[in-house]
């Protein structure tokens, strides 16, 4: 095994939904480091999967909001979802409380709106504020208390049976666009650099605290860190990003996002960027010069984006720089993916139709 896994105790941690979870630890290990066992890790699951298939639960609510807030209701429907699924290879079962991808804005009063499958923030800020009037981070506000409700419950219920991971966590430049609003942040940064500078730093220290908070409540049940993207660490793991920096230059970028990314990945063990799309992309050198940081995530988008094939210099790039990479392969794309890249340093992610369909796969990617 491992010696950082031995040091971590990775062998005393057993859960009825994963069985192997110790070899499948082994095997994100091995990828955090740039090593490769035996394959490369598979999850059996799309990016962003989980949003697309609406609750069709015969249960009454007042409102799409109560049916988010029922925690009860929430974990108990992971709870028969997982004791009636297989979790092939480095398929996960992990509870993480969601309230939608911008929840932490909403933590510091922005109007929030709960829809089927996601939801979303209407911005408050009709100008940049001032360093004296920058929002205040709501730690008794009911969508900081409704996570730490849900964690709490996924914890009473997790002991020998699934992981508990924390909530999607947005800072920096998404923080802002969600507050200020895109179009208005867009136009700060040429009416008003200087407070914008200040803007984009404003959330870092309440991010931080918020992610220990929650880390700390996992660690003290021995939970790993572990959030949406399904990758679990014995340390801190984060997912830095900024969707943002599709509009802007690269300069506006190493000015206004890079401070903030730089002091997140910092405070991390593990870091895994979700690089959204070709226009984030135009950033790719710069992100791959972060501190600690383990992989990229590749997310390549839809429509002409597809197939995943185009992006293939890219994924060498990012592996040339000794940099793992999570990607989106579909089954159809697999063995053209399989020709020309190489195993070390790539986490699949694919969606099969069946377990018969994941076990052949496996077979193919064992012998890569």
């Amino acid at each position: 095994m491992n010696e950082c896994l031995k040091q971590a105790g990775a062998g005393t941690i057993k859960i009825e939904f994963k069985p192997d979870l110790e070899k499948c630890l082994e095997r994100v290990y091995a990828w955090f480091e740039g090593e490769l066992i035996d394959r490369p890790p598979v999850r059996f699951s799309r990016h962003n999967a989980e949003y697309e298939t609406a609750d069709n639960s015969d249960r009454a609510w007042a409102s799409l909001k109560d049916r988010w807030f029922d925690a009860e209701y929430q974990v108990e429907k992971f709870i028969r979802e997982a004791e009636g699924k297989r979790f092939l290879a480095e398929t996960f079962p992990v509870y993480w409380p969601g309230l939608g991808p911008n929840v932490f804005g909403a933590c510091y009063g922005c109007p929030y709106v709960f829809g089927e499958v996601t939801a979303w923030m209407e911005p408050m800020l009709e100008e940049l504020p001032a360093a004296a009037d920058l929002p205040v981070f709501d730690w008794n506000c009911e969508y900081f208390k409704k996570l730490d409700e849900m964690t709490g419950l996924a914890l009473d219920k997790a002991p020998g049976r699934f992981l508990v991971g924390y909530t999607d966590i947005h800072p920096g430049m998404d923080w802002c666009a969600a507050l200020r609003g895109t179009e208005a942040l867009l136009m700060d940064l040429y009416d008003d650099p200087e407070s914008l500078r200040v803007f984009c730093g404003a959330s870092l220290e309440d991010f931080l605290k918020f992610f220990d908070y929650f880390d700390a409540r996992l660690k003290e049940r021995r939970q790993l860190s572990v959030t949406w993207m399904n990758i679990p660490s014995f340390g801190k793991l984060h997912i830095p990003s900024c969707d943002f920096a599709s509009m802007i230059s690269c300069e506006q970028f190493e000015e206004y996002a890079m401070p903030c990314l730089e002091q997140e990945c910092l405070h991390m063990d593990h870091n895994i960027f979700h690089l959204d799309g070709k226009g984030v992309a135009r950033h790719l050198d710069r992100i791959l010069t972060l501190p600690k940081l383990n992989a990229i995530q590749w997310v390549q988008g839809v429509g002409e984006d597809q197939p995943i094939m185009q992006w293939v210099p890219l994924v060498r790039k990012i592996q040339n720089a000794g940099k793992g990479v999570v990607v989106d392969v579909a089954i159809g794309e697999l063995e053209s993916f399989i020709a020309e890249v190489p195993p070390r340093g790539i986490y699949l992610c694919i969606s099969a139709g069946s377990p018969e369909e994941e076990e052949a796969v496996l077979k193919r990617i064992e012998r890569w």
